[in-house]
């Protein structure tokens, strides 16, 4: 949504604060807990995590895509599985342009929601399948494997307008970010340390060539805080005024499927791939916490910090009890 109207609502968001609890903060959601099926699909999470090892061994840049696909369902309208869902109108999150046009995962969540429909018919929900997939793709490149909260039930609104409004583009500022994430009741510390996520993965050129490497801020020029050295190797990849270049660069340079520290020594030394990337140098807080772990030799603390912030992520908007649904296929028709 426009930045305007964010503030307004974030205005009404401080005009309450006083009253009620910021989501996500003191104790779980209600509804939520970690082992939520150990009743009723005790196997739940291995089988997840067993589907998991054979998709990322067979395609290993399948993980980063479905860590990006839990992203992209949270932040519109919550983690209701809604970006499963499918529009014939082509008004659904999945969409949205442009983003979600190179959005993968959905196959893949697909087939791990056939898998638990045969062990326990009618009870996992497509939601907390992504958030379970996606904790398993940080697992299976060598990042934590950390307990995450259950007991979502999946959304049945799937609206293109809403994830064009509630993504930040990859060309926000430190101010948009921070904006984007107070608005649902995540803390700078919650978007710099989810921003590590970008430590695996690749990026197609279309979302920042124009605005690291060829017109920035509409000047026709190369983002002067991006590294000199770095730029060409970027420029080598990705095509001048291609606004659909689908040529895709690792976010981690030499680490795109190991999730560890470098991606903040990359950010910390002007190598981020993204504006979004260099605006955690522009606030005190984040520019502190990217420092911080680009000198850390463990990863220990980003990766405790990097479960905290998961379950926050995960308790915005929830639907739980009796709202929302159990769907048997996640990719339904949603018109």
């Amino acid at each position: 949504m426009a930045l305007d109207v964010i503030l307004v609502r974030l205005l009404i968001v401080a005009a309450v604060a006083s009253v009620l609890a910021a989501p996500g903060r003191a104790g779980a959601t209600a509804g939520l807990a970690i082992g939520f099926y150990n009743e009723t699909c005790p196997n739940a999470e291995e089988l997840v995590l067993e589907e998991m090892r054979d998709i990322v061994h067979k395609d290993r840049s399948l993980g980063p895509s479905l860590l990006r696909l839990l992203f992209h369902d949270c932040f519109v309208r919550g983690c209701d599985g809604s970006i499963m869902l499918k529009s014939k109108s082509l008004k659904g999150e999945r969409d949205a342009i442009p983003m979600s046009i190179s959005l993968r995962g959905f196959d893949e969540i697909e087939r791990i929601k056939a898998k638990l429909e045969d062990a326990c018919p009618l009870t996992v929900s497509c939601a907390d399948i992504i958030i379970m997939a996606a904790r398993d793709a940080v697992h299976l490149t060598n990042g934590p494997r950390f307990p995450v909260e259950t007991g979502r039930r999946d959304g049945k609104v799937s609206s293109c307008a809403d994830a064009e409004n509630d993504l930040a583009p990859p060309n926000a500022n430190i101010v948009d970010l921070k904006t984007y994430f107070s608005f649902k009741s995540l803390s700078w510390k919650d978007l710099v340390v989810l921003s590590g996520s970008h430590t695996i993965g690749r990026a197609e050129c279309a979302a920042f060539a124009a605005d690291r490497l060829y017109n920035n801020s509409g000047k026709g020029v190369q983002d002067p805080t991006l590294d000199k050295k770095y730029a060409p190797d970027l420029r080598a990849l990705c095509e001048p005024g291609n606004k659909t270049d689908q040529t895709k660069a690792e976010m981690d340079p030499g680490s795109a499927y190991e999730f560890d520290l470098s991606y903040y020594r990359n950010v910390y030394s002007n190598k981020g791939i993204f504006v979004s990337d260099q605006a955690l140098l522009d606030d005190r807080w984040t520019h502190d916490y990217v420092a911080r772990m680009a000198a850390a030799e463990s990863p220990h603390e980003f990766f405790d910090d990097y479960a905290a912030a998961m379950i926050n992520m995960g308790r915005m908007e929830v639907l739980t009890g009796d709202n929302g649904e159990i769907r048997k296929i996640c990719s339904a028709w949603v018109d």
